[in-house]
């Protein structure tokens, strides 16, 4: 497997694969109606692209056999409920593609993202988890990340309730 770092080229990719992991990880739980809304709005190739160019956003991309499996955003100078970080860095995304998970790829890019982390000079990770995705939040915990707070999701016309989990990069 290779982990690289998303470029202007990967804006389509990137649009491509949010879109598809997205949905697959969460339309059990929604509206088609919901899911075509939040995702034309949040992955589109002139979304990712501004995200790619944005100085305190990093996407790494997951690739096997010549094709992408997953990728993971990180971005800086953001913070949480509950974070008791003083310069947290956000894991706002961490998806594989359906056929790959179980396989090895979330815990590469965790690897990376921790790895990403430290090297810029932040002291800690923090994401938002669905409180319902059982086997997201026990992948997080195998990696040390501990609830601190929580906050609400709203997809179209469907509210979700998120924990805040946090991970010290200091110890």
């Amino acid at each position: 497997m290779n982990i690289r770092y998303a470029n202007e080229k990967d804006s389509s990719l990137l649009a491509e694969l949010g879109r598809k992991t997205f949905y697959d990880a969460l339309i059990e739980y929604n509206t088609p109606e919901n899911m075509a809304k939040y995702v034309s709005a949040h992955f589109s190739p002139e979304i990712q692209l501004s995200e790619i160019k944005d100085p305190d956003t990093v996407f790494l991309i997951a690739e096997q056999n010549g094709g992408p499996v997953g990728y993971a955003k990180l971005k800086g100078q953001s913070k949480g409920d509950g974070v008791a970080g003083t310069n947290p860095m956000e894991l706002q995304r961490i998806y594989t593609i359906q056929e790959y998970i179980g396989k090895g790829v979330g815990a590469e890019l965790m690897k990376e993202a921790i790895r990403e982390a430290k090297e810029r000079g932040f002291n800690c990770l923090w994401l938002g988890v669905w409180e319902r995705n059982e086997r997201a939040i026990k992948f997080y915990e195998k990696w040390g990340f501990k609830r601190v707070g929580g906050n609400i999701f709203v997809m179209g016309e469907d509210i979700f309730k998120d924990f805040t989990m946090e991970l010290s990069l200091t110890a």
